[in-house]
């Protein structure tokens, strides 16, 4: 693929995702990345990737961004990480008792996370997400869930999707259980606490997403769900290790009952994790004398290797200072894009978000509104010039000529956005539908 090229086709890629679609639901195992989240034909469907970089079945090579979902934060195949997989591939994955190797990556979990007492791994985050709620309400005693309504996501069991436009199969019943509340909003939050009195187990938020919390936010909670007595979980999975190697708890120095981990801590491999204070995940244990709350207990949540891949992660971070890396590298490509859309006239219409180790863009329209058909055309010129990136999101594998190349790329698909502004009508541009938003009532 050269940088003059415009217009390209994937036909194999668009042969296999006929493929994937004839056996798998959504042709995908995970929505973000159905072939709807991208322009009409340009899926490309991965060969390989090492580092940075990853390359189709067509042969053309990306620099990627939002690895694995914000899971692959040092790069594809990271060789500490891969050799550490590799020596316990060799000794056993699985076994009908723990391994020492659970201990292991207990102890470096907690030595890395220090405001919490104990840990427990599964595979991904909705299972810890909904084990935290499930220990919540065992806790309390008490029915309803409150979670943060400006977060996109917590987990894909009943408590939360209920909540989507992606409704269908969940009872009323369990969807009326879920109440939510505003980010940096104390006062809402309070209101909501007082309206359910002695009803609420839990607040569970991310604790920081695409802006800084406000001052005082994250300490007003812990005030608010200790005075009405709820659960107070942080949901780490975009957070843990990007903020900081302890998470934005660590971070910001307010320390939850609860928080739970994934995406970075396994660099691509399957492994998450539900920490917090010894009172409460004790009673998921058996050294109490309380009911006992079946908090997790997953036939795969102990395998050797992601748990050896977690430590490798964990190790790389400290030892290397990837956070640090992971900021500048967005800093860089946050400034370079910014750059990029005010020399072409669209500083208004392509606009960065988030923290520098976690970027987001928005596409807006002619009207500065969020547009999925300027989206579309965002994301046609980006692939045709060997960038993949539903987001900015950062990996450490990344060096400044990819962040100069992707700049340059982004710099050319500003120049095809103005024009589409300036015609007020994108559609000429687009070659086929636009992309969708994941969370959609019908197909």
């Amino acid at each position: 693929m050269t940088e003059e090229t415009a217009e390209f086709g994937l036909p194999r890629s668009r042969q296999a995702n006929e493929r994937l679609h004839a056996m798998i639901p959504g042709g995908a195992h995970t929505y973000a990345k159905g072939d709807d989240q991208y322009p009409e034909n340009l899926a490309p469907v991965i060969s390989h990737g090492r580092g940075a970089h990853v390359w189709d079945i067509d042969g053309n090579r990306y620099i990627e961004y939002g690895s694995g979902l914000r899971s692959v934060s040092l790069g594809h195949a990271h060789p500490r990480v891969i050799e550490a997989v590799r020596r316990e591939l060799d000794r056993g994955s699985n076994f009908v008792r723990p391994s020492i190797v659970e201990v292991e990556a207990a102890e470096r979990f907690l030595a890395t996370v220090p405001t919490a007492e104990m840990v427990k791994f599964a595979k991904n985050g909705s299972d810890v997400t909904t084990a935290a709620v499930r220990l919540a309400r065992a806790v309390t005693g008490r029915p309803r869930v409150a979670i943060c309504g400006d977060h996109p996501f917590f987990s894909v069991d009943d408590w939360f999707i209920g909540t989507t436009p992606m409704s269908a199969g969940i009872p009323a019943a369990t969807t009326e259980l879920t109440v939510a509340f505003p980010y940096g909003d104390l006062a809402a939050t309070e209101e909501l606490l007082t309206r359910y009195q002695d009803e609420v187990a839990c607040l569970i938020l991310e604790p920081a997403g695409h802006a800084e919390p406000p001052p005082g936010y994250l300490a007003g909670l812990r005030e608010l769900a200790d005075r009405h007595g709820c659960v107070l979980i942080f949901d780490e999975m975009i957070t843990g290790f990007r903020w900081s190697e302890a998470g934005a708890q660590g971070l910001y120095g307010v320390v939850p009952d609860l928080s739970t981990f994934g995406k970075a801590l396994g660099n691509g491999f399957a492994v998450s994790a539900l920490a917090g204070r010894r009172e409460l995940m004790e009673r998921g244990g058996l050294r109490h004398s309380g009911d006992r709350v079946f908090l997790l207990s997953t036939t795969h949540g102990a395998e050797t290797h992601s748990l050896a891949a977690a430590m490798a992660v964990q190790t790389t971070y400290v030892e290397e200072g990837v956070t640090a890396r992971l900021h500048a590298l967005g800093e860089r490509l946050a400034a370079g894009v910014r750059d990029a859309a005010a020399g072409m006239g669209v500083a208004d219409h392509i606009v960065v978000r988030g923290r520098a180790s976690n970027l987001v863009f928005a596409t807006l329209d002619e009207n500065r509104q969020p547009s999925q058909q300027y989206r579309t055309l965002f994301l046609r010129r980006l692939l045709a010039g060997g960038v993949l990136a539903p987001s900015f999101v950062v990996s450490s594998a990344l060096d400044d000529a990819d962040i100069d190349r992707t700049v340059d790329v982004v710099a050319q698909a500003c120049a095809v956005y103005r024009k589409a502004l300036d015609a007020a009508d994108p559609s000429p541009w687009l070659a086929g539908r636009p992309v969708k938003p994941v969370f959609r009532r019908l197909a």
